[in-house]
């Protein structure tokens, strides 16, 4: 299994996900300031869902056979389940572990920051054998 996150498909997975964050996160600062935190991290998880499923299909998982309907409803599937983990580890780490060690800065970045990154080597997986095969 390590040997899949070794690979150079794993790599541009990571970038363009990465780039997904950026619009992710981008978004969730735009969104906070009409909303809770918690519904802006949702808001730009969906925000962010369209970007990583645009930049996975044309730059990660470009030889899947899988029929375009297809891997968009695994995809929607498997990025909500990371969404999910999202949601969970950034109202984790926003509303008790860092205030809990003392942090009063950036709170909200960086808990979204830190759930953001958790579902990175989950949805891999989960988009190269089952989204993208």
């Amino acid at each position: 299994m390590i040997r899949q996150f070794m690979s150079k498909q794993f790599f541009i997975f990571l970038l363009t996900g990465g780039a997904a964050a950026v619009v992710s996160f981008g978004s969730r600062i735009l969104y906070n300031l009409w909303t809770s935190f918690s519904t802006a991290v949702i808001l730009a998880s969906l925000t962010g869902m369209l970007a990583a499923f645009i930049l996975a299909k044309l730059f990660v998982f470009t030889q899947s056979q899988q029929p375009l309907h297809r891997s968009a409803f695994s995809f929607v599937f498997v990025y909500l389940l990371a969404m999910l983990q999202t949601w969970l580890v950034s109202m984790l780490f926003g509303y008790y572990v860092l205030p809990a060690v003392g942090m009063k800065a950036f709170v909200p970045e960086i808990a979204h920051t830190i759930g953001m990154a958790v579902p990175a080597f989950t949805s891999y997986l989960a988009h190269k054998h089952w989204s993208f095969r």
